[in-house]
């Protein structure tokens, strides 16, 4: 791919060909996109979605590469990735904190919680970035982006800037209306409650330990790898269906927690799909219930 139209208007650094995605998702699994670009504002983005459009070029914007997986072959087209320089989040009113979508779920929740605001403390070990927490409808423990979010600040693929409510971004569970379109979250406007800062910190250290006690942090993975089908829990189904530490090449289900997929030995992309696929077709033989996987492929 000719990228001499990126490189009259990106300095060298922010540039980067034959990016291996393995160093930018969460699965340490992934093949080289012919250009990784880091943008550091949002003109350079529109600029970076412009040159794409121009050249016919396929793109892909990512955050932090929490639940996505990379092909082995990897991506023929330019990914731009939002998360490196965008993650400055600042008070706008008593209740109201405005992130750009690069920050960390951890660094935000803990700069809600130094406010003594609360409402983000579900989030706080949730990897990834607000982008893709909002983009999935994140939730964990009885919370959900949707019980905090006023605004979504967005770009569309036409260059356009403006704010969405949240009505208008559809959040439902594990699903938002940028899974359908082409806009791209730039920041996020959370309106959150007064609490007082030892109970909210608490409150995180508790359920970060029960996270840890219950999940495989230790090995990389995309978080949990299907969503939740109604009347029932991924991962239980996966396990009555006697799947717990089954693998194939180096994926595995998970011996701590069967809702995740994780990487245990080096494993490859097309593992991965394989062990998924593995798992839908056992868990609808046994029980006729079709498992829809909350990690996203690319490639």
């Amino acid at each position: 791919m000719d990228i001499s139209i990126f490189r009259e208007h990106f300095t060298q650094e922010k540039l980067l060909p034959n990016a291996l995605m393995n160093e930018y998702t969460a699965f340490k699994i992934g093949g080289p996109a012919d250009l990784l670009i880091l943008p550091s504002s949002a003109e350079e983005i529109r600029l970076a979605i412009s040159l794409c459009k121009q050249g016919n070029l396929p793109y892909f914007v990512m955050g932090k590469g929490s639940n996505l997986l990379v092909k082995d072959a990897g991506f023929r087209g330019v990914v731009i990735n939002i998360s490196k320089n965008f993650e400055h989040v600042e008070r706008v009113d008593d209740c109201v904190i405005r992130a750009d979508a690069g920050i960390t779920l951890a660094k935000l929740a803990a700069f809600a919680a130094d406010l003594g605001l609360s409402g983000l403390e579900f989030a706080s070990g949730i990897p990834g970035s607000l982008g893709g927490a909002v983009y999935m409808n994140a939730g964990a423990y009885d919370g959900a982006m949707s019980d905090v979010i006023r605004t979504v600040g967005v770009i569309d693929e036409d260059g356009n800037e403006f704010d969405m409510s949240k009505s208008e971004a559809e959040l439902g569970y594990r699903s938002s209306i940028f899974q359908k379109t082409k806009y791209i979250i730039k920041n996020c406007t959370l309106e959150l409650e007064p609490c007082d800062k030892g109970l909210i910190k608490e409150k995180m250290l508790d359920l970060n330990g029960r996270r840890k006690a219950s999940q495989p942090l230790d090995l990389p993975s995309g978080g949990s790898t299907f969503k939740r089908p109604e009347g029932y829990y991924a991962a239980k189904l996966i396990d009555d269906s006697g799947l717990r530490g089954y693998s194939i090449g180096g994926a595995k289900v998970s011996e701590k927690h069967a809702g995740f997929v994780v990487n245990y030995d080096n494993a490859t992309a097309q593992d991965v799909i394989d062990l998924m696929e593995h798992i839908k077709s056992t868990v609808y033989e046994k029980f006729g219930v079709t498992l829809v996987q909350e990690i996203e492929v690319l490639g």
